[in-house]
């Protein structure tokens, strides 16, 4: 029984060949099946090595005619995407010529400066980004027409820059106009939640094909077949298969490279008809391809390896001449070691004659295993080759400077690139760009300064959610003021913009200190200058009083006729409108009416929502909800319709807030808990949501929760120096203590925040906090305190139209006429009391009056009328779902002696084998053929609650299925009975 064992490498080794293509039929049948159902969108998704541009290139290869009217797009993974990259990468090499291109081809001579002689006359620029992107995605589109390009393949989407995606959904809305059909290749775990890349599948229009290819890893077998493809054809034993698959998992990348390092290393025998492995229990297969790459990068020639290794530097496809100045090799030589790498299975080439490496795991490799030094060096020859190009990649000679120490390069490049980002819309590239340079770098003070105010200005024009982008050129920011050598004019500069992305971090202190420091050098720009003062007029912070934060908006005001721009003028309107909205001026609702609740442009749409969304969260403090309404609901129209989720989760908070107002609870503990997870490093929406938890822990009885919550929220709010948000958590802690008889310490929380309205004279923050220090006062005996807190409230709403401080001042009074012992006065204005919060509605706060109405009643000697409304304010308060409240009120009846269910404590209510009313409401829309989901949707309740309750009606009709729980509530009669009950389940 003889064998035949591999020679080392270099002496007659058996040649490994290319892997062949090997259990993927069925997707390139689904792959052509699509394609010739056009128009089509094709999306092949798989993880890094799983096979995704070997299926596009077979299929390709079925059929060479169809490569001619096909175009490659290939995304690298740069730090920092190049906007729209892969799309004008994969045009170049075929020229306009002799094309007929109309005049909007003109939008395409920034992109190809090269074609300048074939293309028609640049048009004039476009003030709007927006508009101007548009017109660029018709003109490349014209182009593609002309190509007769009938499929766009874009490979490694999860690299494309936000550009490049926006263009691909461009297309599929042309598609049934002629638009070429799409396939895309990406991998799916390295795409968020909020890629653009989701909309490909999510978002098509009617009549287009769409297909879903996803590539899984092989089986055992076809582990198999792929490493025989690779050695001549000749099997592999069961042994060495199953050793191979349970080490590689049946990637066909992993595979590969393990097979071929193994016969590097001379490590497979041909025994027996079949290709076994030496002691297969003792050597390792590499576990990455990491390192099995720097194994057969190493035995390669010299010559080669410094190609690899100026390839790895490059990153990108690169042309060879490229490739050559960067290796600083001569051409034969670069020529040589591309083939060289080529035939080792490392690289691969294109139709431009362009090399890049196979797998981008094997380039990282290389670059890892290069010495600092030379690293360097490399990075400087391929800045310097990439400079001579016609269209030099700003980006990407950011980067190759950046590396290089060439810091005069790096900034110039570099903030070229952010210019071009911010152009196209993409804020956070720009961001990161400049920021990464202002952090790094040693810049002089007149650069650092241009820098750090263009990187400002740029986070403040980001739409995303706060994060650690944000938080980022915040501490850049705040490091280049603390150092030395700016003028005070380019302090105020960046302070500026500072300031009003501190108040996005919930920082209110700060950003004061940062906007008045830089108000006083800004005289140069009546526009900053403007924006400056009317943020300082907004009373969110400070010890100031209301008449400081007036000045600053009469001042701001006074500058408006040196606003040119319409847009400034209304940023600048809206930011007066909120200011005065939070300081209570009535003046403000005059200036609102004048607002418009839409725009022209993306930029104008935004500003518009934004300044929406401040005037319906002004009127919430005034108790104005029905404006509120109105004025969130546009504004969440337009932060949805711009993508701004910043914006977005604001509104959404602010509507969940009026919903708690108006006494809508089923669902508000998960929207609050949502939107905490959603803005965990924004302190204003995180406590706020945090806030509305704590109010419904409190109405249904979970004390210790509530308690805590709120303590929370006040000292987070003290500490960020956000006055406002201090005066609510103080009031609902004032009164759980309060309920305890602790009076002195319900005096106490409400000290400061009492201190802070009466400092500002910004008293229709006191909606909350007025009643509760009052009703402390009352309890602690001290009514002469009590008035006069009761007086200045009242005079510092006069001439206001504001119900819920309005309402909050009735129950003040409700208190005081308690006090005299006057109970039928007291029932009587209490019962105003509740009419009045009835009135905006708030219906929470209408009962808990009542009940005191309810109290006074009683002790005036009137039973029965105080048993009669305690009954319905206990019934409404548990239908409300403020069960703690409607148990406290239940105890009350009981000691009167009414007849009660003992006090609910926690849980349900029972309806044993009965179906509730919530339960009834489900099983009829299942009855109808409705999912989980729809039902969730009609009945505005989370799916998690829908299906709760679909199995515990499932339980009690003892069914097991949607089906039979259907018929047998139609057996059994249950879908034509009224509910009639208060239940909230």
């Amino acid at each position: 029984m003889g064998f035949v064992r591999a020679a080392v490498a270099g002496e007659g080794s058996p040649a490994v060949g290319p892997p062949a293509f090997v259990g993927r039929e069925r997707e390139i049948a689904a792959l052509s099946g699509a394609l010739a159902q056009a128009p089509a969108v094709v999306l092949v998704e798989g993880e890094a090595g799983i096979g995704k541009s070997r299926l596009v290139q077979e299929w390709l290869a079925e059929a060479p005619a169809r490569r001619r009217r096909v175009l490659m797009a290939v995304c690298p993974p740069l730090r920092e995407s190049l906007t729209l990259g892969p799309i004008v990468d994969a045009f170049l090499g075929r020229p306009p010529a002799d094309l007929e291109l109309t005049g909007l081809a003109g939008a395409l001579r920034p992109l190809f400066p090269e074609w300048a002689a074939e293309l028609p006359p640049a048009l004039e620029p476009l003030d709007d980004a927006k508009a101007a992107r548009h017109r660029l995605f018709r003109a490349l589109a014209e182009l593609l027409q002309a190509l007769q390009v009938d499929l766009l393949v874009v490979e490694d989407a999860h690299w494309a820059d936000e550009v490049t995606l926006e263009f691909l959904l461009f297309l599929t809305s042309r598609q049934q106009r002629g638009g070429p059909n799409l396939l895309v290749t990406y991998r799916p775990e390295e795409v968020d939640d909020q890629s653009l890349l989701l909309r490909l599948s999510s978002r098509l229009p009617a009549g287009v094909t769409q297909l879903r290819v996803a590539l899984t890893l092989l089986d055992q077998d076809q582990t198999a077949s792929l490493v025989s493809s690779m050695l001549d054809g000749k099997p592999m034993s069961a042994e060495f298969s199953t050793f191979l698959h349970e080490r590689t998992d049946g990637l066909p990348l992993a595979v590969e490279e393990s097979v071929r390092l193994m016969c590097d290393r001379a490590d497979l025998v041909f025994r027996d008809g079949q290709w076994v492995r030496l002691s297969v229990s003792e050597l390792q297969v590499p576990p990455t391809v990491r390192d099995s790459t720097r194994e057969r990068v190493g035995r390669l020639s010299p010559g080669a390896q410094r190609v690899l290794q100026a390839l790895a530097a490059l990153t990108e496809a690169s042309a060879e001449a490229t490739l050559t100045a960067t290796a600083d090799v001569s051409a034969d030589d670069c020529r040589s070691g591309i083939t060289e790498a080529a035939e080792a299975g490392i690289v691969v080439g294109d139709e431009l004659g362009r090399w890049r490496f196979r797998h981008m795991l094997a380039a990282a490799a290389v670059y890892e295993s290069i010495a600092l030094p030379e690293r360097r060096i490399l990075h400087l020859r391929a800045g310097r080759a990439l400079e001579n190009l016609d269209r030099p990649p700003v980006a990407q000679l950011a980067r190759h400077f950046r590396e290089a120490g060439e810091i005069e390069r790096w900034m110039r490049y570099a903030e070229q690139a952010a210019q071009r980002a911010l152009a196209s819309g993409d804020h956070t590239a720009a961001v990161m760009l400049l920021d990464d340079l202002l952090s790094t770098a040693e810049l002089s003070s007149t650069d650092t300064a241009r820098i750090a105010r263009t990187a400002a200005v740029a986070a403040l024009g980001r739409k995303d959610s706060v994060d650690e982008v944000h938080g980022r050129i915040v501490r850049t920011l705040r490091e280049i003021l603390a150092s030395a050598g700016l003028t005070a004019r380019q302090q105020a500069e960046i302070r500026n913009p500072l300031g009003r992305l501190l108040i996005n971090l919930g920082e209110a202190q700060a950003a004061l200190t940062e906007l008045e420091q830089a108000v006083a050098d800004l005289d140069h720009d009546p526009v900053e200058a403007a924006k400056a003062m009317t943020f300082l007029g907004w009373a969110y912070a400070g010890p100031w009083p209301a008449s400081t934060h007036l000045y600053w908006l009469e001042r701001a005001a006074e500058l408006a006729p040196k606003v040119d721009l319409a847009p400034d003028r209304l940023s600048l309107a809206g930011n007066r409108a909120a200011g005065l909205l939070m300081l209570g001026e009535e003046a403000a609702w005059d200036l609102v009416s004048t607002l418009p609740t839409d725009g022209t442009t993306s930029a104008e749409r935004f500003d518009v929502a934004r300044i929406n969304a401040n005037i319906g969260t002004g009127a919430l403090v005034w108790g104005r909800y029905q404006e509120a309404a109105h004025h969130l609901t546009v504004a969440l129209g337009l932060a949805e319709a711009e993508q701004a989720s910043r914006l977005r989760y604001n509104v959404l908070l602010e509507l969940a807030n009026l919903d708690w107002f108006a006494g809508r609870w089923e669902d508000l503990a998960a929207r609050a808990a949502t939107l905490a997870e959603a803005e965990p490093d924004r302190p204003s929406i995180y406590l706020a949501s945090i806030r509305l938890t704590a109010r419904l822990a409190a109405a249904a009885g979970r004390r210790r929760v509530a308690e805590e919550q709120f303590q929370l929220v006040l000292d987070e709010a003290a500490r960020l120096g956000a006055v406002d948000d201090t005066m609510e958590a103080a009031a609902a802690l004032a009164r759980l203590w309060l309920a305890d008889g602790d009076s002195e310490r319900a005096l106490s929380i409400t000290q400061q925040p009492i201190e802070a309205v009466e400092t500002k004279g910004v008293w229709v923050w006191a909606t909350d906090l007025a009643p509760a220090r009052v009703a402390a006062h009352v309890a602690a005996g001290q009514v002469a305190q009590a008035i006069n807190l009761m007086e200045r409230f009242a005079l510092g709403l006069r001439a206001r139209h504001a119900p819920a401080p309005q309402a909050a001042l009735a129950a003040c009074r409700a208190h005081l006429a308690t006090a005299t012992g006057d109970l039928d006065e007291a029932a009587d204005a209490w019962a105003r009391t509740a009419d009045a919060w009835d009135a905006l509605p708030r219906p929470y706060d209408a009962l808990l009056a009542r009940e005191r109405q309810a109290k006074a009643l009683l002790e005036a000697g009137r039973e029965d009328a105080g048993r009669e409304l305690l009954t319905d304010v206990y019934e409404s308060l548990f239908r409300l779902g403020a069960r703690g409240d409607a148990d406290r009120v239940a105890q009350r009846l009981r000691d009167q002696g009414a007849e009660m269910p003992r006090p609910w404590r926690g849980g349900r209510r029972g309806y044993g084998d009965a179906l509730s009313p919530r339960e009834l409401e489900v099983v009829r829309w299942v009855a109808e053929g409705k999912t989980n989901r729809e039902i969730a949707r009609i009945l505005t309740k989370s799916p998690a609650t829908v299906d709760q309750q679909l199995r515990s009606a499932m339980r009690k009709l003892k069914v097991s299925s949607r089906t039979a729980l259907a018929v047998a509530a139609v057996e059994a009669g249950v879908l034509t009975e009224e509910s009639g009950s208060t239940d909230e389940s």
